[in-house]
């Protein structure tokens, strides 16, 4: 199994298991700028070089605290940010904007942050419904023009979307949701990413942290959890969906490895250009999800994990 690979399109080399750093700032209860910085320059130690944030996590306070984590260590980073997603002063949010004359502030604003001069790979984070895709990659083509971005992506968009982007400036990478209770782009956008050599990011790769077997009920997660307000973390839908925990661990159990290495190996198994973002705040849980470079599925075991794993997950993703 491949450790690295080429982005879309691209010049970029970056490990096929890469760090998401939205849970440094927000979301997943208490966070720790100590712990994350730790955690951040851990993973460069160990090889990691590509790096996920958005100017909306934490309202900005997660590109400030890459900005301070990487201050004398760019050279070995590659970073993705997102911009479309606004939020006030005080995290109150205020609806998608994909205008061309928001976007180039949102790059520079991020910029700022970060203290960098430019960003590897910029993503739209989601479509704002009023404004035309052609004309929001035109804006992001601008950047590239300028310097300040090097490549763009797209999150959660759906094939046709993907193809009209495409045409207006080379995408680099596809970011959606993606592990073994949320599937969906295998249906339409894992084919047109191959069509037009483009990299598909799954972020959330274990399931929020459910696929680890970590939250087996409601009170595994702290007040303030945004998983409390999620469809998937009912009592009820954790009941029904700890049998996708159950077909991870009967593996691992086998394997002797960790149900968070089988998650994100059986990910890296769906072909030699995926990567995947799984987010951790812990030295240790990073350390443990690096090891799925480790894990050898087999067909046999690739075909386990497909009759075996439910067909539905119960509750939306959002």
């Amino acid at each position: 199994m491949k450790n690295s690979t080429i982005l879309g399109n691209s010049t970029l080399t970056v490990n096929r298991i890469g760090l998401g750093c939205m849970g440094m700032s927000e979301f997943y209860g208490s966070f720790n700028e100590t712990e994350s910085i730790h955690t951040l320059h851990r993973a460069i130690d160990l090889g990691v070089n590509f790096f996920d944030t958005a100017d909306m996590y934490g309202s900005g306070a997660n590109e400030k605290l890459l900005g301070k984590a990487f201050k004398s260590k760019w050279d070995k980073v590659v970073l993705a940010t997102k911009f479309g997603v606004m939020r006030g002063a005080n995290g109150e949010w205020l609806g998608l904007n994909g205008q061309p004359a928001y976007i180039q502030k949102a790059c520079e604003q991020s910029l700022s942050k970060l203290g960098t001069e430019s960003i590897d790979l910029y993503y739209m984070h989601r479509q704002a419904p009023d404004v035309e895709i052609e004309v929001i990659v035109g804006a992001m083509a601008d950047l590239v023009k300028q310097g300040k971005v090097k490549y763009i992506g797209l999150s959660e968009v759906n094939a046709e979307t993907i193809r009209r982007a495409h045409k207006v400036h080379p995408i680099t990478a596809i970011q959606s949701e993606y592990s073994l209770w949320s599937r969906e782009p295998e249906q339409e956008i894992f084919e047109v990413c191959k069509e037009l050599g483009i990299t598909f990011v799954s972020y959330s790769p274990l399931g929020r942290g459910f696929l680890t077997g970590a939250i087996k009920s409601r009170a595994d997660l702290e007040a303030g959890d945004f998983r409390l307000n999620n469809p998937r973390f009912t009592e009820d839908a954790i009941k029904e969906n700890v049998k996708f925990v159950e077909v991870i661990e009967q593996l691992a159990n086998a394997k002797g490895v960790t149900k968070a290495q089988i998650a994100l190996s059986w990910i890296l198994h769906q072909n030699d250009d995926i990567t995947a973002i799984p987010g951790t705040r812990n030295i240790h849980r990073l350390e443990e999800n690096l090891g799925a470079y480790n894990v050898t599925l087999s067909q046999a075991d690739m075909q386990l994990i497909e009759e075996s794993i439910p067909k539905m997950t119960t509750g939306s993703r959002y």
